[in-house]
């Protein structure tokens, strides 16, 4: 293993044992997508800026609010990570305000607030807000029992790309239509398609670049997760690297973090989940500056899309856990 990414892999364990410090209650997977906000940024997670934040949060949010629901933890990771958290909270409750015009509430429209406000300039708050409706509504008119809300936090990243909104539809329902067969989940498979869908290329060539990094890694002994964990193998797929670097990356991250407390064989994280978190570390050896355009940002969105799945999957399998837990009560 490389030295630069074995200290990415030991900064991300530190940093989920820091975020755990301050949010004990919440589940490992929600505490690591925290922990990978902070590594992607190559920051170390601040136990102390954690808690004001936390606080910060109680102070200026309502209880009832979904910035302090289950999207709370990585809500606060996004703001100990901004350079004025005070301002950013400020802007991103700006954001949800304009958003919830048109969306009923949810676990990831904040998340979506939180991805405009720190990528887009305050003026172009409500323009941004009333794309993120229309291209919501395109994908609505695509599947309408399909598309739901955790769409939303995708359709802010997409309404910050400079690509035409049709055209960006279109692409995703081509790349759906391809992978679809290839696996069981439909939701899963929406969201890689919109992922793809930011990305440059033909449709043909960037589903085949995705297929062909699965199945490589499934020969090669790491099967990747066909669930919430496929956004982000759409993007190392499209990454620019070459795909037998990348699996030697992802398969040498992987046996590392096997061998970590807390991912092991008995860890509340999943081999698959395990999996992607490892392509996500690996996507900064493998970005290319020429994979997305977007308004105002640079190579990074692609790093932001994978957190921002990694926040979903985490957010959806802590709900789903919720929702078993009352059920069985």
């Amino acid at each position: 293993m490389k030295e630069h990414t074995r200290i990415s892999c030991e900064q991300l364990i530190e940093n989920r044992d820091r975020i755990k410090s301050v949010f004990s209650w919440d589940g490992g997977l929600i505490n690591l997508a925290c922990a990978g906000i902070f590594t992607s940024k190559d920051i170390m997670a601040d136990e102390t800026v954690l808690e004001e934040c936390k606080n910060l949060l109680k102070q200026k949010v309502s209880v009832f609010s979904n910035f302090r629901g289950t999207a709370r933890s990585p809500i606060a990771a996004l703001l100990a990570t901004s350079s004025n958290p005070k301002q950013t909270l400020e802007n991103s409750l700006l954001v949800y305000e304009l958003l919830k015009k048109d969306f009923w509430t949810s676990s990831y429209l904040p998340l979506a607030a939180m991805i405009i406000a720190q990528m887009s300039q305050p003026s172009q708050y409500e323009e941004i807000a009333s794309r993120t409706r229309l291209i919501y509504n395109l994908m609505k008119k695509e599947h309408p029992f399909l598309t739901s809300s955790e769409d939303s936090a995708f359709c802010g990243l997409m309404a910050l790309s400079d690509k035409e909104d049709v055209a960006m539809i279109e692409d995703s329902e081509q790349c759906y239509r391809s992978l679809k067969p290839n696996f069981f989940s439909s939701n899963a498979v929406q969201s890689l398609s919109h992922v793809l869908a930011l990305c440059n290329g033909d449709s043909d060539s960037k589903c085949r670049k995705t297929m062909d990094l699965f199945e490589k890694l499934k020969n090669a002994g790491h099967k990747y997760g066909t669930d919430y964990e496929l956004p982000t193998l759409g993007i190392l797929a499209v990454s620019g690297g070459d795909l037998d670097g990348i699996i030697q990356e992802i398969s040498e991250i992987d046996d590392w973090l096997s061998q970590q407390k807390g991912f092991g064989f008995f860890s509340s994280i999943t081999r698959k989940q395990r999996l992607m978190h490892a392509g996500i570390i690996a996507q900064k050896d493998f970005l290319n500056k020429d994979t997305m355009q977007t308004a105002a940002v640079n190579s990074t969105i692609s790093l932001i899309i994978a957190q921002q799945a990694a926040m979903c999957a985490a957010i959806a399998a802590s709900s789903a856990a919720a929702a078993s837990s009352s059920s069985s009560n």
